[in-house]
């Protein structure tokens, strides 16, 4: 293995110790080893993805305050401190900066082959049988409640409504999730995606049955 992705591996462990189950080691992981099978495909710069897929929740703003500049500031300085190029340094900070679902609610003006395929890995880890788990662990976590048929998806969010968001975990399957297999960006994303997406649905229709004492 590139000794710069064993230190990088080593740092994120280290600093993700004790994180929320749904944005841990094992997250960045997956999000890692999904971004490396996407761009055995799409022919990206390995190296700027792998970093990327690595870095990119080394600082959720979720958990820092929603400060979003925290994020990119702590791997621009990990990586530095490893003697990484200053052009891969740049190109992989763009990454988190652009990278998440609420970024994309505002304007993005970066663009890159290598985001894209991070993005995609990254966006294919919240849908699917994983995304429905990790939905609740967030939930749980911010003591939401499961699901309020009185309380509606918020379909048309701004970027600070959807930050502050604190709705049932079920509406955010509307508000996020269901939304996620249109906007990948790869082949190989949106293949995988369309399983996944297909599973949060039926998912639901047994949630609803259940909640309705039919099943």
């Amino acid at each position: 293995m590139n000794p710069i992705i064993e230190k990088t591996i080593q740092f994120v462990k280290e600093t993700l110790a004790g994180a929320e189950a749904g944005h841990d080691w094992f997250h960045i992981e997956r999000v890692y080893k999904t971004a490396l099978t996407i761009n055995a495909q799409e022919k990206g710069d390995e190296l700027i993805v792998a970093l990327a897929a690595l870095l990119h929740d080394i600082a959720d703003p979720k958990f820092n305050n929603g400060d979003e500049e925290i994020g990119p500031r702590i791997a621009g300085d990990f990586l530095k401190s490893i003697n990484v190029d200053s052009t891969i340094i740049e190109h992989v900070k763009q990454i988190i900066i652009n990278l998440s679902y609420k970024a994309s609610l505002g304007t993005v003006t970066f663009h890159s082959k290598e985001l894209d395929i991070v993005q995609d890995a990254d966006r294919l880890d919240a849908i699917g049988a994983i995304g429905i788990a990790r939905a609740f662990t967030y939930g749980g976590y911010k003591n939401r409640v499961l699901y309020d048929p009185e309380i509606k998806p918020n379909l048309n969010m701004s970027k600070e409504e959807y930050k502050n968001s604190t709705g049932p975990t079920v509406n955010h399957f509307y508000e996020k999730l269901f939304l996620l297999k249109d906007l990948m960006k790869t082949p190989s994303g949106k293949n995988i995606a369309q399983q996944r997406h297909n599973f949060m649905q039926e998912y639901l229709d047994q949630f609803y049955a259940e909640w309705d004492g039919i099943k």
